[in-house]
């Protein structure tokens, strides 16, 4: 190895290691605010990348008939809390129409627009609008009726849901892969490194939306209010905040979290239904870098994790998940030894 590959591998490992910030950002906000450890973020990111794809074939994605689907349930599971909760049926009708209403509306033009060969940037927004309600939906479905259950019930539930969403991937998409073009094909040499508009995006849109975020979270009443959940559930509760509407909105923006590193990482690598597993598992390594606890430093171990993969890869390609995935064991240890944990009565 020489200075130049070593910068190269540098540059792809920050690249990698921008996704992986995204998710490891994602599944800190999710652990914070509803304590769900959101094995399925990949899924996000999968069908993200896939939905792109196919409408660059002018083709209607899967993602429209999995959002009905999803969507069609969640009304359903309206009606039947309605009804026993002894609201009125115009009530209740009104409920499931809000439901219905996005769903509905974001498929009829999918259905329009898909065969017209929409430029990329609008097809990309397309696809971000097709997967962001699919956040709240499996909120809906999966967590809601047990948002105050242990933590430890609520990881089996997230394991169970990304069995389910793999195979949907499966029914709505295919076991074929799919590669989506670069949003700028654009080379630039920097000394022996050469530097892809792809990677400039990538890393561009990872700070932007940190900061996005961190004014989102700093400077509105919505983000606030998700900090005063993730602070103290009940005591958000009795100022008058919403769990359960916090809890939707933060699926919400892990779920576009997910479609935008999906539209990033596309380009770059081939991505099949289930290959948002592994993407999302290294964004939870990350997340566990800083505890569950602290965005900066998930991003810190997302970044260190790209390059830790990169050079990975150069030295045993064969081993590269090991060495990534092991990277974890010091940390946990270090975390355990730092803060021991006492069993609780």
């Amino acid at each position: 190895m020489d200075l130049s590959i070593a910068s190269i591998l540098l540059i792809d490992g920050l690249s990698n290691g921008a996704i992986y910030a995204l998710l490891g950002l994602a599944t800190v906000l999710l652990f914070t605010i509803t304590r769900v450890i959101f094995i399925p973020q990949g899924e996000f990111v999968a069908f993200g990348a896939l939905t792109l794809a196919l409408l660059q074939n002018r083709q209607v994605p899967g993602t429209v008939w999995l959002l009905l689907m999803l969507a069609g349930l969640a009304a359903l599971q309206e009606l039947v809390n309605g009804l026993r909760a002894g609201r009125g049926l115009p009530a209740v009708l009104k409920s499931m129409a809000i439901v219905l209403a996005y769903p509905l509306a974001i498929s009829g033009v999918t259905f329009v627009v898909a065969p017209m060969g929409l430029p990329l940037v609008v097809q990309a927004l397309l696809a971000i609008a097709l997967v962001v309600p699919l956040g709240s939906l499996v909120y809906r479905l999966a967590y809601e009726s047990i948002a105050d259950a242990s933590v430890l019930v609520l990881l089996i539930v997230s394991v169970g849901v990304h069995f389910i969403l793999a195979g949907l991937g499966l029914i709505f998409f295919g076991a074929e892969g799919f590669r989506t073009p670069p949003f700028w094909d654009e080379r630039f040499n920097l000394g022996p490194v050469l530097l892809s508009g792809q990677a400039v995006i990538t890393m561009l849109a990872t700070a932007a939306l940190m900061a996005l975020m961190w004014l989102f979270f700093e400077r509105t009443l919505r983000g606030r209010a998700l900090r005063a959940t993730a602070v103290n559930r009940l005591g958000a509760r009795l100022m008058g905040i919403s769990t359960v509407n916090a809890g939707r909105l933060s699926f919400t923006l892990a779920a576009f979290i997910g479609a935008l590193s999906g539209l990033l990482i596309g380009p770059t690598t081939t991505i099949f239904y289930d290959s948002g597993f592994l993407i999302g598992l290294k964004g939870f390594v990350a997340a566990v870098f800083a505890g569950l606890a602290s965005y900066p430093q998930a991003a810190i171990g997302a970044l260190a994790l790209g390059i830790l993969e990169a050079f990975g890869a150069f030295w045993s390609s064969a081993f590269k998940e090991v060495i990534v995935f092991t990277a974890i064991l010091p940390f946990l240890l270090w975390r355990s030894l730092r803060d021991p944990h006492h069993e609780e009565h």
